[in-house]
């Protein structure tokens, strides 16, 4: 299993939202990049809880977060755990006072609570070497889009996210979908 990170949440040409997940310690344009295509709720599912930001009604993992409080259990992780024929599968691990529980999810939910409680996230290698594309952001381009705020936070401005949107429809220009099925 492959340690990653939500690199980021995109629209590719079609509208469709896409989920970006790096290796952790993997520098820009360095090795793979996971595309999983998602819907546009759990999109927004998960760039508010990366971004930390307020809603004023809780949202679905929001409500599984605190189901799982409520009964005392926690996340210990999530696993994209394979691709069978284009669809990602994925596991939710439980520490319940019952044990230890693996739950079946979309990847994209597990994703959104992961992000939520600050559960890793991993991916399993076959997945990462079947469905990964290239990461073909360079280092420079990291540095130019970001601005840090006194509190070391890394800010990215509208046009910073515009630009980065724009350079993913360019490489999703050329990929086909199929070259992700397993």
């Amino acid at each position: 299993m492959i340690l990653v990170r939500v690199a980021g949440v995109a629209l590719d040409p079609t509208g469709q939202h896409v989920i970006l997940l790096k290796p952790l310690g993997e520098n820009p344009g360095e090795g793979r990049i996971l595309p999983i295509w998602i819907g546009a709720q759990e999109a927004t599912s998960i760039l508010v809880a990366v971004e930390g930001a307020e809603v004023p009604r809780p949202l679905a993992h929001d409500l599984m977060r605190s189901l799982l409080d409520t009964v005392g259990a926690s996340v210990t992780g999530v696993a994209v755990t394979r691709i069978d024929e284009g669809t990602f599968y994925a596991e939710v691990a439980l520490s319940t006072p019952m044990g230890e529980r693996l739950v079946d999810a979309r990847p994209s939910d597990a994703v959104a609570l992961a992000s939520r409680v600050e559960a890793p996230i991993w991916v399993a290698e076959e997945v990462m070497q079947d469905a990964g594309v290239l990461d073909t952001v360079t280092e420079s381009d990291e540095e130019e889009d970001e601005a840090e705020d006194p509190d070391d936070e890394v800010v990215v401005t509208d046009d910073i996210a515009r630009e980065r949107l724009d350079e993913f429809k360019r490489f999703l220009d050329d990929v086909d979908p199929d070259d992700f099925r397993g």
